[in-house]
């Protein structure tokens, strides 16, 4: 193949085509709005499938090396009541099919295994439009442009190369997430650190949520999902430290070692809210130009959209691999698959969330996953 792939977003994604695009001897330039690597935190733990995540990692022949970055233990996990009691634990004894690793360790293997040179740091796009004959050109706010005959959207919910192809937008799910992070928990922290355990804990209720992950560095993750309109969140100053006061007022009455992993935060409180784009949103063939991750199919929080986007990216890679010469063939080829397999997974979860509505959600997840529990 000799057209050079133009890819917008240095996500786990963009880096995940461009490496298997790199193994098969395909140029490509990946263009990244960050000024560098460490311009930011990258997040915290991911839980890698091994029906998609894992199977990216396969196709970047980058298996051995994910595996030591995995984190042992943290595949347990337990659902509490809002009282602290256990209702459910499941322990990590490594035979588990989600392996948790930190995401920007993650990016960082995918980074170390590009050629120097193929990420182009403070790329941020500024515009993008089309030529004709299947070609596009990329403006960045610096004002340089790019022209190129196979571009890829990897460039998140917000994409600047969606409009391309789709005039969908991300839109408020209803929910969102206020994390932060508690640090030396087990020394400073202990009785939210008991209550998480070694891996993750789920505490839920209607209309709020309580999930925390214990980190690499004896560090605990707080995800605090509230479901409220975003004047809510807006009216909230989170740089104040009255902040994690006002969100745990939201879980009076439930046990303090769950609302600690609120007030007790090492970090300010940070605001996530949770956009999507409609269910099933496809479009029609744009000759030159596609999207992967949440760039194609943004849904609200579910613990697939990192592995959904590096398989996206693999996939893509190897359909470019498979069709030398007939980049649309293998744009389609890509989509056909890609399309229902996002909808598949987003369906999914809806289901699981209708089956949670009620009073009684807590026991209502504990039924579910214990019937996800093999005999």
């Amino acid at each position: 193949m000799t057209t050079h792939v133009t890819i917008i977003g240095a996500g786990l994604g963009g880096l995940t085509l461009a490496r298997v695009l790199h193994l098969h001897g395909i140029a490509a330039t990946v263009h990244e709005a960050e000024p560098a690597p460490s311009a930011r935190a990258q997040g915290g733990m991911l839980d890698i499938h091994d029906y998609n995540g894992q199977l990216a990692l396969q196709a970047a022949d980058l298996m051995a090396e994910f595996r030591g970055l995995v984190l042992d233990g943290r595949q347990a996990m337990r659902i509490l009541d809002r009282a602290g009691a256990v209702l459910f634990e499941k322990l990590d004894d490594g035979t588990g099919g989600r392996p948790e690793v930190q995401r920007g360790d993650l990016r960082q293997l995918l980074l170390d295994s590009l050629p120097a040179g193929t990420v182009q740091w403070g790329h941020k796009v500024s515009a993008a439009r089309t030529l004709g004959d299947g070609r596009h050109e990329v403006t960045f706010a610096d004002g340089s442009t790019v022209h190129t005959g196979l571009l890829v959207g990897a460039d998140g919910a917000w994409s600047r190369i969606r409009p391309l192809l789709s005039a969908a937008v991300p839109e408020y799910t209803g929910t969102s997430f206020v994390e932060t992070c508690l640090y030396n928990a087990d020394t400073r922290h202990p009785a939210a650190a008991s209550a998480v355990g070694g891996g993750s804990l789920m505490a839920v209720e209607p209309d709020r949520e309580i999930h925390a992950h214990r980190e690499s560095g004896d560090t605990l993750h707080t995800y605090v999902l509230l479901t409220k309109a975003l004047d809510w969140f807006a009216a909230i100053d989170f740089t104040d430290a009255a902040a994690a006061a006002r969100i745990a007022q939201e879980f009076h009455g439930w046990a303090p070692e769950l609302t600690a992993l609120i007030t007790d935060g090492d970090t300010p409180l940070v605001h996530r809210p949770h956009h999507a784009l409609p269910d099933g949103h496809r479009w029609a063939r744009v000759p030159g130009v596609t999207l992967l991750g949440d760039a194609a199919h943004l849904t609200a929080p579910n613990g697939e959209g990192a592995n959904l986007a590096m398989l996206d990216g693999a996939q893509l890679g190897q359909a470019l691999a498979a069709h030398p010469g007939d980049v649309e063939a293998a744009l389609t080829a890509y989509e056909q698959a890609m399309f229902p397999r996002a909808a598949d997974t987003a369906a999914d979860s809806d289901r699981l969330q209708e089956s949670l509505f009620g009073e009684d959600v807590p026991h209502a997840l504990l039924a579910a996953f214990q019937a996800a529990e093999p005999d």
